[in-house]
């Protein structure tokens, strides 16, 4: 991705607000027939998470249960069809979701593809703890 759309300042610096990414420009500009995070939220000290999605043409991401947390999805270009445990709903560019914790889902990209955006709370990390050796006392 050009560097033009990642932050150049400082991580140690505090920040304002700022532009992050062109979402227009992320989606015309040529990208791998990969599927992934064309773009990830990598700001430090946040209380959010966000990522933009891309899918080519016929790809998916298998059923799984979301995270204990709950997303928004936005759709950015494209269509397909995210499955729940209701069934299919069909996915198109400016599609706003709310995807509850812990539900079952599952996507599909259409004939040309598909680039959605997600939006939750940052999932707590891992946080490691040191064991004292037990004295006996």
């Amino acid at each position: 991705m050009p560097a033009s759309h990642h932050s150049t300042e400082d991580p140690g610096t505090p920040q304002g607000p700022r532009r992050l990414v062109n979402t227009r420009e992320l989606i015309a500009e040529p990208g791998p027939a990969t599927s992934g995070a064309a773009w990830r939220l990598q700001e430090p000290n946040r209380d959010l998470d966000s990522n933009i999605i891309a899918l080519p043409a016929g790809d998916g991401i298998e059923t799984h249960r979301g995270p204990e947390l709950d997303v928004l999805i936005h759709v950015l270009d494209g269509s397909g069809l995210l499955g729940t445990a209701d069934g299919d709903l069909p996915l198109s560019a400016g599609d706003l979701l709310w995807m509850p914790r812990h539900t079952l889902r599952s996507f599909t990209a259409g004939a040309g593809g598909l680039v959605y955006h997600t939006v939750h709370q940052r999932k707590p990390g891992l946080q490691l703890q040191s064991r004292r050796p037990d004295t006996g006392r």
